[in-house]
């Protein structure tokens, strides 16, 4: 008897039967069942989340920003999750929203408080606070709606980042256009300032010179200052002296008018007396010619000859000579003498002036004196202030000079600052407003995610199939032997060869659970509507995976009979934990490592996966050699099994546990 002949016969005994019938279309159907409806209640999860009910409580008040704009973050959010529709949002107050988390109406409530706009627009201030959302779940309603939930709020609190970053960055690239602004005129100023400098170090140069020259004119001033000190201390020095040696002029000129006038009096009378003796002087001159006259008469009457009258008269004249020269002396002497008079009386004169003006005299010394001393004490004041200013001019001479180098300087750096500033006014980004806006929207949102996918699961039922089609084989694998032989027990009793009665004991199962694969492959793909890259090959790996798990199932139930069962079970949970069909095989803990190296689920799950989706199936050669090698290997030490099992033994006829 053939393997074949030994599994048709076991088809047709479990088939010999209207219900075992049934029980044959009811294990193919199995997988189908499994996968197929765990697949299509799964299927896009995500994509009816706008039937889960939950609340919506703001309470945020808004805020005014520092140019006068209102901003109400608040009900922005709140109007974008009631447009896009996610939740089934229902808008409330907080106690509503509490009670009916409480009672189950709601599976999560979203809160926005009072101050989350102006938290939001602290970011602007000195002092930034950071805006929270309260986010509000109550795993009795349902776990999963908080890890749903934190979703839904990471993606609004990316939203409000995104708006937030957007309108700082706009905020800050127009503060950058009023820093280059002021730059630009801080650079026109500063040309200016170096401009000016260059002027004021040249003025500063000249005002350094005159200092210079001030300072030796000063010094002039100075040793001229000493100089009018020391002659006004001589001036005081001689108009003291004089001023004492002019005290009895008064008394003096008084004595000499005096003596003056007496003088006058006496000339005035010596003068009179001079008068009247030229007076008789000329009288006595007159009567002499009277009498000569007179005699040269009476001569001539008494008959003397002319002759003798010229002889007399000669006589007379010898004697009248000396009276003429007299008379004229007498004359000239009273001429002199009114001159004496005269001159007299006007020294009289001018000695009263003198006299009278001898005591203004004496005060005007005295006057003088007293202001010859002022004169000298200001000298001496006019001295010393002098040299004060000749140490002021010099101190001048030094502040201009180091006026002059740090204009100097001071030009060298606004010149420097200005070239400074306009380099950096360059350097300082000037954009338009539409760069401007540009700008800050990509600020805001700096990345934007090009997707591209070597293969791609098209939705969430998708990316689950891979692992619950594996395991929907191995469990159709383990219900096909529920009903089974592993091995016939006739065929080991007629002593057919223990490799042929074991494949026969494959081979029927293998034939029904490549049925069960292609009913649930076409339940997957047809059905459940999961779009298949390579369905072909896909459908042509699944009845090979099946193939070998069966194989494997078909080792346990051959050696171990009732017991290989459990063990079955046991191995199907430990695939189920570590094959990575939910998530990425490196989360799993330490331990479990090992076993998604050598299980044959992991390497089902990941055949299932390359040749679903597509892309790169290099990979694919080693999920057919380990779970080929499962698979032989199953049915080489199965056979071993069937050998073993053609012994009997008590153990045998009557076993511990029964099917």
């Amino acid at each position: 008897m053939t393997a074949l002949r030994l599994a048709l016969t076991e088809l047709r005994r479990i088939g010999a039967s209207r219900v075992g019938r049934l029980a044959l279309v009811a294990m193919v159907l199995v997988p189908s069942i499994y996968g197929g409806l765990y697949l299509y209640a799964n299927d896009d999860p995500y994509g009816r989340l706008s039937e889960v009910p939950a609340a919506l409580v703001v309470e945020d008040e808004g805020t005014t920003l520092t140019g006068g704009e209102r901003l109400q973050v608040g009900d922005e959010v709140a109007s974008t999750l009631l447009e896009k529709h996610t939740f089934d949002w229902a808008r409330v107050d907080r106690d509503r929203a509490d009670s009916g988390l409480r009672d189950g109406d709601y599976d999560l409530v979203l809160v926005l408080p009072r101050d989350f706009s102006s938290d939001l627009a602290s970011s602007a201030t000195n002092h930034p606070r950071q805006a929270r959302l309260e986010i509000r779940t109550n795993d009795a309603n349902n776990y999963l709606a908080r890890t749903i939930a934190n979703t839904l709020v990471s993606q609004v609190t990316a939203s409000v980042a995104e708006q937030v970053s957007s309108t700082a960055a706009s905020r800050f690239l127009e503060g950058f256009a009023d820093i280059h602004a002021q730059v630009v005129d801080a650079a026109d100023g500063a040309r200016r300032l170096a401009d000016g400098a260059t002027k004021a170090a040249s003025g500063a140069g000249g005002l350094a010179d005159g200092a210079d020259t001030l300072v030796d004119g000063q010094q002039q001033l100075a040793s001229g200052a000493d100089d009018l000190a020391s002659g006004a201390g001589d001036l005081a020095d001689g108009l003291g002296t004089l001023r004492s040696s002019t005290a009895d002029l008064p008394a003096q000129t008084r004595q000499l008018a005096d003596g003056a006038r007496q003088v006058a009096d006496g000339n005035e009378q010596v003068a009179a007396a001079g008068q009247r003796v030229a007076g008789a002087a000329d009288a006595l001159l007159g009567d002499l010619t009277q009498t000569r006259g007179r005699l040269a008469d009476d001569l001539r009457a008494a008959g003397f000859s002319e002759d003798e009258v010229q002889t007399v008269l000669a006589r007379v004249d010898t004697l009248s000579g000396p009276v003429t020269n007299a008379n004229a002396e007498v004359q000239s002497t009273s001429a002199d003498l009114d001159r004496l008079a005269s001159g007299a009386d006007r020294v009289a004169d001018g000695a009263e002036q003198l006299a009278s003006a001898a005591p203004a005299l004496g005060s005007g010394i005295a006057q003088a004196a007293d202001g010859s001393a002022r004169l000298s004490s200001g000298a001496d004041r006019l001295a010393a202030g002098q040299h004060d200013a000749l140490d002021g001019a010099r101190r001048l001479a030094s502040g201009a000079h180091d006026l002059d180098d740090g204009l100097g300087d001071l030009s060298a750096g606004a010149t420097k600052l200005s070239d400074g500033l306009a380099t950096g006014a360059d350097s300082i980004p000037d954009p338009s407003a539409d760069q401007r806006r540009a700008t800050a929207e990509t600020i805001g949102s700096p990345v934007a995610v090009d997707r591209d996918a070597e293969a791609a699961a098209g939705s969430y039922g998708a990316g689950l199939a891979p692992f619950f089609m594996s395991l929907a084989l191995w469990i159709g694998g383990f219900v096909l032997f529920t009903r089974m032989r592993a091995l016939s027990g006739r065929a080991l009793a007629a002593g057919q060869p223990a490799w042929r009665v074991s494949l026969g004991g494959w081979l029927g199962p293998a034939l029904l659970g490549a049925a069960q694969a292609v009913v649930a492959f076409g339940v997957v793909a047809l059905g459940v509507g999961i779009e298949v890259s390579h369905p072909v090959l896909l459908g042509l790996w699944m009845v090979f995976v099946s193939a070998a798990f069966l194989a494997v199932i078909h080792l346990l139930m051959a050696r171990f009979g009732v017991v290989g069962q459990f063990l079955a079970l046991v191995l199907m949970v430990l695939q189920l934990v570590s094959a990575g069909g939910t998530f990425p095989w490196q989360t799993l803990p330490g331990p479990l490592l090992p076993l998604h190296h050598v299980l044959p689920m992991s390497y089902a799950v990941d055949g299932v996966r390359r040749l679903m989706y597509g892309g790169p199936t290099a990979q694919l050669g080693l999920d057919v050699a380990v779970v080929g090698a499962w698979g032989v290997g199953a049915l080489l030490l199965a056979a071993l099994a069937a050998r073993r099992a053609g012994t009997w033994t008590a153990a045998r006829v009557k076993p511990e546990l029964v099917a």
